[in-house]
């Protein structure tokens, strides 16, 4: 294996499916974009009806559950890495990289990662 394959396999967060319903939505427009398939601490995966623009950035709000004694939502700016139509028809799949995230966010996000049962 090159030393450029394993410094990118070892800069790549490890992802937590989604395993409830949370809804990413837009904070500009106030739309929702799509639905949360996995999440890190770098990125995640959007299921959505439409693609996104290529490279576009978003601004947009989900809610985690199990963090304490109600859901959480946090905000993070994302931006498109890249897009396909899902097997399913009508649904894309994208993935993003968290480019702006505040510190209580960032450690909302990180308590979130750290729960057992999320793989």
């Amino acid at each position: 294996m090159s030393e450029n394959v394993t410094s990118i396999d070892q800069r790549r967060a490890q992802r937590k499916r989604a395993n409830f319903a949370a809804v990413v939505t837009d904070v500009i427009s106030g739309q929702a974009i799509g639905h949360l398939g996995n999440l890190s601490a770098n990125g995640m995966l959007v299921i959505s009806p439409h693609p996104p623009r290529g490279e576009a950035i978003y601004q947009v709000s989900l809610t985690l559950p199990g963090l304490g004694s109600s859901p959480q939502t946090i905000e993070v700016g994302i931006q498109e890495q890249w897009h396909e139509e899902a097997a399913s028809p009508g649904q894309v799949w994208s993935g993003y990289r968290i480019v702006a995230i505040d510190e209580a966010d960032a450690a909302l996000l990180d308590a979130w990662l750290e729960q057992p049962g999320r793989d």
